[in-house]
């Protein structure tokens, strides 16, 4: 089992363009790899509900695993989320994976066990793959949905964007001290730390911490009720660990698709981002603590709570255009209907 994950692994090293958006010839090159059981596995349309069925959490899913995949069928599938996903992403796409070991050997669970199993990750393919049509793909399992919608050769949405890390830091094993998603959390604490105490009674909405982020799994993401405090009542320095922390995430993407955020940001104004604090104000096991940044119609949600404080989840929400937009969706059907003279298949 480990031989077959670490042969992934050395497949997922392999230097491709990050910034390339078409993803269209990947996805096409996955499903033509795939027998006629696996694509039926791993093909859905457009608008199938499924796409929506989005979750961070161990459970059944649809679309093939790694576990169905060949040599081959696993390489495609690797360059379609490499293709998809900045430098910094893959590399943390890849360890959230890989904890899966550390989890088997922290519960004490076998090696062939299944439910923390770093094979368990799901491709899922949304429409036909076109450099000039809609489509979108997912890749899905414990603490990863990454989800991805495109037309006209762009990616037009990379949202839902959900990464979490168990343990947030590892603490025994070959693994130890291992923080996959360190800059989340440090990054978060200096912005914190940074601010006076009149402006920390601004952040901080609460003194305790949500049980999980607040928008969990929902279909469509709404504006928070924290206002927290705004970028134009910052201190330079202060604005500049905010805009520190919100590049944290996006670069997670291509840099044509950060580019496409980053100008959304620019465009509304630095000045009316904001960030919101619940919890606890030390950064250590033990002591949870939760934060937001929104703005631009993005959100961004991150908790460490579960565990003892040592089990983070991380959320990239586009409140406007989350799995492509209802924009997106509404020129599908259309061509749908322009294409079968009336009638929407299912």
């Amino acid at each position: 089992m480990k031989s077959i994950y670490y042969t992934l692994l050395i497949l997922l090293s392999f230097t491709l363009n990050s910034q390339a958006q078409d993803l269209s010839s990947a996805a096409n090159r996955f499903i033509e790899s795939l027998d006629p059981e696996l694509k039926k596995q791993a093909c859905f349309p457009f608008d199938h509900t499924e796409r929506f069925n989005w979750h961070f959490v161990p459970r059944e899913r649809k679309g093939p695993t790694f576990h169905d995949f060949n040599t081959t069928q696993s390489k495609h599938a690797l360059d379609l989320m490499r293709a998809s996903l900045g430098s910094v992403g893959q590399e943390k796409a890849e360890s959230i994976i890989e904890l899966e070991n550390v989890l088997r050997e922290v519960e004490n669970r076998p090696e062939n066990d299944t439910y923390r199993d770093p094979l368990n990750y799901h491709f899922s393919i949304f429409g036909k793959p076109s450099s000039d049509k809609p489509w979108g793909w997912r890749l899905e399992g414990h603490h990863l949905s990454l989800n991805f919608s495109s037309t006209e050769g762009t990616i037009t949405s990379a949202t839902p964007s959900f990464m979490g890390s168990n343990p947030g830091i590892v603490l025994a094993g070959p693994q130890m001290n291992r923080q996959v998603l360190a800059d989340e959390t440090n990054i978060g604490f200096e912005l914190l730390h940074s601010l006076n105490d009149l402006q920390k009674k601004q952040v901080i909405f609460s003194d305790k911490a949500p049980a999980d982020i607040i928008t969990s799994n929902a279909r469509k993401a709404k504006i928070l009720d924290q206002p927290g405090i705004k970028g134009d009542q910052l201190q330079p320095n202060q604005l500049a660990l905010l805009k520190k922390l919100v590049a944290v995430y996006l670069s997670r993407y291509t840099a044509a698709y950060q580019s496409k955020l980053l100008n959304r940001i620019e465009i509304s104004g630095w000045g009316n981002m904001s960030f919101a604090w619940a919890g606890s104000q030390t950064n250590e096991i033990g002591n949870p603590h939760y934060y937001s940044v929104q703005g631009a119609g993005l959100l961004i949600e991150y908790d460490n709570v579960q565990n003892n404080a040592n089990h983070v989840h991380a959320v990239v929400r586009d409140l406007e255009n989350d799995f492509g937009g209802d924009l997106l969706l509404s020129h599908y059907l259309q061509d749908h209907l322009d294409n079968n003279m009336g009638q929407v298949t299912e």
